[in-house]
């Protein structure tokens, strides 16, 4: 894992070219000064109390969603416990940034002397909560694409067949799938593979998600047309507004993780050249955009949805939110107090 002249170990780490947590060992500063030299032109500094301040605001922002979805029995929804689990995801990627950026800050100050082998395991950490998102991340787009998939062409049966208990299997699958294929991705870095079944599954999913978003918007004008009571009318309407929500949030996640993908593409075909190596030196720029996706994520469903957005204001206002633990708990489930 910590072979840094590995191109790998390259594109796999954060913030730099290399590494960031690992180039304080003594073994990254012979490596990276040849990549810097010619990199110069086209590098970009980034300050890394930047990286802090998104990371925080997207943070919060998600753990906002979470608790809303918590609170609000109304929002006790399969659709709405994967965007639960989508924003939990996010938040995984702002834990991320924000632990190795104050790492690296209080590094660099003389605040925090940490062994090599520490900086090791640290980053091995940090990399699998950063791939796990991006599995997880694109895992739940799909579960929510064909959820509301369902929802549009299998009305009558929507609740028969998208149980809780199914939602909940789903959800720890998702779950399991990631960590572990985060782990193996991890310890098998060096292989070129990795990188082809990163890119393989962020095409495949993207695909799938499309497929489905083509037949709804293509069909869904015909199919309500067979629906005639109101009741069924108005479900069909909400669940159109959800898929172009969570059309909304695909666009939003390809705009920000596409410049990552495309870096892994570049890897496998031109990896030397002048282009390329200018265009890995964006690299920061590349995990700016990557946390701000986690951080639009948490707009688009409040501006989304008219529930959330009332229970997150009920959140922010809400007057009995104090420092008293009963306090809280009585804001986050009234319905236990009443």
């Amino acid at each position: 894992m910590m072979d840094n002249t590995s191109q790998h170990n390259f594109i796999m780490h954060h913030h730099m070219e290399l590494s960031t947590l690992t180039m304080y060992s003594e073994n990254s500063t012979n490596n990276t000064g040849a990549r810097e030299q010619n990199s110069t032109t086209c590098s970009l500094r980034i300050p890394q109390e930047l990286f802090l301040t998104l990371g925080l605001i997207s943070l919060v922002e998600n753990i906002l969603v979470v608790l809303a979805i918590i609170k609000n029995r109304n929002l006790h929804s399969p659709m709405y416990y994967f965007i639960c689990c989508l924003a939990v995801s996010d938040m995984l990627v702002s834990v991320a940034n924000v632990v190795e950026t104050i790492v690296m800050l209080l590094t660099e100050h003389g605040l925090l002397v940490v062994t090599p082998e520490m900086l090791r395991h640290l980053d091995n950490v940090i990399d699998i909560m950063n791939c796990s998102s991006v599995v997880s991340s694109l895992s739940f787009l799909c579960t929510i694409a064909a959820d509301r998939y369902i929802t549009i062409f299998y009305a009558p049966r929507y609740h028969s067949i998208m149980t809780t208990q199914r939602a909940v299997t789903i959800i720890a699958m998702v779950w399991m799938t990631s960590i572990t294929a985060s782990i193996l991705f991890i310890v098998y870095h060096s292989h070129t593979a990795v990188i082809v079944c990163l890119v393989t599954f962020f095409c495949i999913t993207l695909v799938f998600t499309a497929v489905l978003y083509m037949h709804m918007f293509i069909l869904a004008h015909v199919h309500s047309r067979r629906i005639m009571a109101i009741y069924k009318s108005r479900r069909q309407g909400t669940s159109m507004k959800g898929a172009i929500t969570l059309t909304i949030l695909l666009g939003v996640f390809i705009l920000c993780w596409g410049p990552f993908f495309l870096h892994l593409i570049l890897i496998l075909t031109c990896p030397t050249t002048p282009f390329c190596t200018c265009f890995f030196s964006y690299f920061n720029l590349f995990l700016i955009l990557i946390i701000c996706n986690s951080l639009i994520d948490p707009l688009i469903y409040a501006y989304r949805s008219q529930e959330l957005r009332k229970t997150l204001k009920e959140l922010l206002f809400c007057s009995c939110v104090t420092f008293r633990c009963d306090s809280i708990l009585e804001c986050l489930f009234p319905w236990k107090f009443t």
